[in-house]
């Protein structure tokens, strides 16, 4: 595994085969699909992306889907990504963006992937605010260790696994500690986060559309408009699974995109 940190941090997982390029959701890290994309190789090279305002890459001024593709698109260039295009898989928040980059970009991408979102607007957002809030509201100065800081978050955020998924944004700073995601940011703009960009066109590639059997973010009523900016699109649904389709179901997860990866282009 190495790290690079040329533009936007990517994560490489293998050194053989195909690109995968993974993009996270909201409040993660690329290193997020670290599981996948060992259960990837040795087939595949899977480059783990931290999105703007997420992990070590840059924080950016406003939210912008369009300006996000556009910059994980000039990171994948850089990587080769013009002459040999990548799969590229997206989660989310990061699925939207992996759905523009197609649509932007489509000599880019060779297949794509779209987990648990579709490009419509995601509904309500409070849920998102609250846990914004509750992170925002942390006092760090008071925070001794993320132990602690766990505990401190437990009333407001009563999930464990939540809080812990959270707290990967937590990082030492010195004898303190930061946020390592762009809060403040993220706070403002989730209006834009919860929205999807008017697009004009479609990506003519293979598109797989996962869907988590227990989630709300895929609805019926969503079908055309993804089927209209991805006409080859098929859906599929992982049972026992909720929004977060790859850490609930990975063996099925890394199964489902071995057989889309590997088809045939028909």
């Amino acid at each position: 595994m190495s790290e690079t940190t040329d533009q936007l941090n990517v994560i490489q997982v293998g050194q053989d085969g195909p690109t995968v390029v993974f993009l996270h959701g909201l409040f993660g890290q690329g290193r997020n699909f670290n599981q996948i994309a060992k259960g990837l190789t040795p087939d595949y090279r899977s480059l783990l992306v931290d999105l703007p305002n997420h992990g070590r890459s840059p924080w950016t001024v406003t939210f912008d889907y369009n300006e996000h593709a556009d910059l994980v698109a000039a990171r994948l260039r850089a990587d080769g990504a013009g002459e040999d295009p990548v799969h590229l898989v997206g989660h989310s928040m990061g699925g939207k963006v992996a759905m523009l980059l197609a649509l932007r970009h489509p000599e880019l991408v060779r297949r794509l992937v779209v987990v648990d979102i579709g490009p419509v607007h995601s509904g309500e957002m409070s849920e998102f605010e609250h846990l914004l809030d509750s992170l925002a509201g942390l006092d760090l100065e008071r925070v001794e260790s993320r132990t602690h800081a766990d505990e401190l978050l437990s009333e407001p955020i009563t999930t464990p696994t939540v809080r812990g998924f959270l707290l990967q944004n937590l990082r030492r700073d010195g004898d303190g500690w930061r946020w390592q995601a762009n809060l403040e940011l993220l706070r403002r703009e989730l209006p834009a986060i919860g929205g999807f960009p008017e697009h004009e066109g479609s990506y003519d590639g293979p598109v797989l559309w996962v869907a988590g059997e227990k989630s709300p973010y895929i609805e019926p009523e969503d079908g055309p408009a993804m089927r209209r900016l991805f006409p080859r699109t098929r859906l599929v649904t992982v049972k026992d699974s909720g929004h977060w389709v790859h850490s609930e179901q990975p063996e099925h997860f890394v199964a489902t995109l071995r057989v889309f990866l590997g088809a045939q282009t028909g």
